[in-house]
């Protein structure tokens, strides 16, 4: 499909945060950009499932919350447990102090992604693809104009630049930005350096709490971490697009790799992800009957990936080569998924940046010579923000990782056995609920 050869703005990247950026550039009533992707197709995969309350108020106040609000589970609580006992829960009702979503919101990423297709569809703009982004340099005949060339031959002029094209950026990295991890080359070794994620089925279905809609549970089990997230079967029409149709419960469940287990496999197969859960998951998903009086094993295998939970960010979110650039989402960012922030951040920075593009087209239609203070506070506001979340999702994962070993010989109790005992205390008291809820729930730190 062929390209417009000139656009006020350019989108590269059209997962959540991409569509997001679109959505929010037509709210505020600009509508000549173009949306790009690399792929002929979204993104199948579910990934990223949390969407916090501070992200639904976002999409709310650009009208793009309904369609997912629809579709979503909304989610009650996070628990934290042991293999067979509940250690804390955060419920999510002391928001309704603060806001009018008082609650997480657990939906893949593909079914995100969809939705916000839909909405921006509906709009009348439609992603442009597949169209990969090869090279850019400043226009030789406009210095606030930059040419972007795609493999296919193609160029198109553009004001602004958007990059939302993950964490492999190309508009990153032909910006000449730097992506490395805050606390520097060699951060702090921490256990759970690599993690895989899988959607399963199981046979027969597990019962129990922690089968429940409504719930994101982890557990903690001998210096690991293991996610189980009941999705009931309201998103199988989308995650078994490509395999065997089914009625049953969907789940998606997460579990760190010890380094001392080797690499796992990059699509981790059923076999694998039996083991990783017979050996760290809730005693209600297992088959050992030792664990479990009514032992499951994993039927199907709908999807599997692996990952790393490094931290990076770009040295800078703004810059110009020619056009304005911006680094929004995985192109600005990355860290553990611990806390479920790292969409989050990238859709809101989306939504608030899109605001401050649209703005500054405007103010730019009054006075051609209008300089980059809006552009530059809310890209340094951004990036503020991006460190914050950082440094939050690497305390909740360094206390996912403690070990039950003991602490020393003068010590015989273990460093997790503390923490779990502390948990158990401090999950008696509301404020104690109502704080960490407002900390995952984004509110604070818009």
């Amino acid at each position: 499909m062929s390209l417009p050869e000139n656009t006020t703005v350019l989108i590269v990247g059209a997962g959540p945060t991409g569509l997001t950026a679109a959505l929010s550039l037509v709210h505020h009533r600009c509508h000549d950009f173009v949306i790009v992707d690399a792929v002929v197709e979204g993104q199948n995969s579910s990934r990223a499932i949390t969407i916090h309350s501070a992200t639904v108020e976002a999409l709310d106040s650009i009208n793009a919350a309904d369609g997912i609000l629809s579709r979503a589970v909304k989610g009650k609580s996070i628990r934290i447990t042991s293999r067979n006992s509940n250690i804390f829960e955060v419920k999510f009702d002391p928001l309704k102090k603060h806001s009018a979503h008082p609650y997480a919101l657990y939906i893949p990423q593909n079914v995100t992604e969809l939705v916000l297709g839909q909405k921006l569809e509906s709009l009348g703009v439609r992603v442009q693809r597949p169209h990969r982004v090869v090279g850019m340099k400043q226009n030789e005949m406009d210095s606030r104009i930059t040419d972007v060339s795609f493999e296919d031959g193609q160029v198109i002029r553009a004001r602004y630049i958007i990059g939302a094209d993950g964490a492999r950026s190309i508009i990153r990295t032909t910006s000449g930005i730097g992506f490395s991890d805050p606390e520097g080359p060699n951060p702090p070794d921490n256990l759970l350096t690599q993690m895989i994620t899988a959607d399963v089925t199981f046979e027969p279905e597990p019962v129990g709490p922690l089968s429940l809609e409504g719930h994101l549970n982890g557990t903690v089990f001998s210096g690991n971490f293991f996610l189980l997230i009941p999705f009931g079967n309201r998103f199988n029409a989308e995650l078994m697009r490509d395999g065997k149709p089914t009625t049953k419960c969907i789940f998606r469940i997460g579990c760190a790799v010890p380094v001392k287990n080797g690499e796992p496999p990059h699509a981790p197969p059923k076999e694998y992800i039996q083991d990783m859960i017979d050996l760290y998951g809730p005693a209600c998903i297992t088959s050992n009957p030792s664990l479990n009086p009514t032992p499951v094993k994993v039927d199907q295998l709908v999807w599997s990936t692996r990952f790393r939970t490094h931290s990076a960010i770009a040295d800078r979110t703004f810059t110009r080569l020619g056009a304005a650039i911006f680094l929004v989402g995985d192109a600005a960012h990355i860290h553990s998924p611990a806390g479920g922030q790292g969409m989050n951040l990238a859709i809101r920075d989306a939504i608030f940046l899109a605001e401050a593009v649209a703005k500054h087209i405007q103010i730019s239609a009054e006075n051609p010579d209008v300089d980059d203070t809006i552009l530059q506070e809310i890209a340094d506001a951004r990036h503020a923000r991006a460190l914050e979340i950082i440094g939050f999702s690497k305390t909740l994962l360094n206390l996912a990782s403690l070990t039950y070993d003991s602490y020393a010989w003068w010590m015989p109790c273990s460093v997790a056995s503390i923490r779990d005992l502390i948990l158990r205390i401090l999950g008696r008291f509301d404020f104690v609920q109502s704080k960490v809820a407002w900390g995952l729930s984004g509110l604070g730190r818009r």
